[in-house]
C-alpha cells in the first residue's frame, strides 16, 4: 500500500505544482524567491536530466514505462516490513510516471526548480526520483550490513 500511495502521491504533487508554474508563467520567466540562491524558472526540457539527449523523447518514454512497470512488480516482492525500500519505490515511481505525462502529454517535461548554485533547472518528479534512489542504496547498504553482521556472529 505505501508504494501505491507514495506514486500517487508524488504525481499529484507533481502535477499540481507543474500546473501552478504552467498557469502562472511563460516559458522562460524567473521570479526570484530567494535573490542568487533560489529562483521559480519555467522551462520546458525536451531531454534528460541537465537537457542531455533533447528530442530523443521516445527514450525517455520507454526508459519511464520499464521503470514504472518495474516498480509495480518491485512492490509485490518487497516484504511490508520494508517500508524505506517500498517508499523508494513509489518515489522513484511517482517521479518517472510525472516526467511521463509530460513528455505524453506536452512533449516537454515542465522544470521550474532553480537554484542558483546550481547550473540545470529541475522539478519535483526529478527530485523524487534523486532522493528515492538514495533511500534505495540506503536500504540496501543496511541490508548488506546486516548479512554482514549475522556472517560475522
Amino acid at each position: 500500500m505505501l508504494v501505491w500511495l507514495a506514486i500517487i502521491g508524488v504525481w499529484g504533487i507533481d502535477r499540481w505544482l507543474k500546473i501552478l508554474v504552467q498557469t502562472n508563467f511563460i516559458p522562460g520567466e524567473t521570479l526570484k524567491v530567494i535573490p542568487e540562491i533560489f529562483h521559480l524558472t519555467y522551462v520546458l526540457n525536451p531531454g534528460a536530466a541537465f537537457g542531455l539527449m533533447a528530442g530523443r523523447t521516445w527514450i525517455f518514454v520507454v526508459t519511464a514505462v520499464l521503470v514504472v512497470f518495474g516498480v509495480i512488480y518491485g512492490q509485490f516482492r518487497i516484504p511490508r516490513k520494508e517500508w524505506i525500500t517500498r517508499l523508494a519505490l513509489g518515489m522513484i515511481g511517482g517521479g518517472a510516471l510525472g516526467n511521463l505525462y509530460d513528455r505524453l502529454v506536452i512533449g516537454r517535461v515542465v522544470d521550474y526548480l532553480d537554484f542558483q548554485i546550481w547550473p540545470y533547472v529541475f522539478n519535483f518528479a526529478d527530485s523524487m526520483i534523486v532522493i528515492g534512489v538514495g533511500l534505495l542504496i540506503l536500504a540496501l547498504l543496511r541490508e548488506e550490513k546486516a548479512k554482514n553482521e549475522v556472517a560475522d556472529d
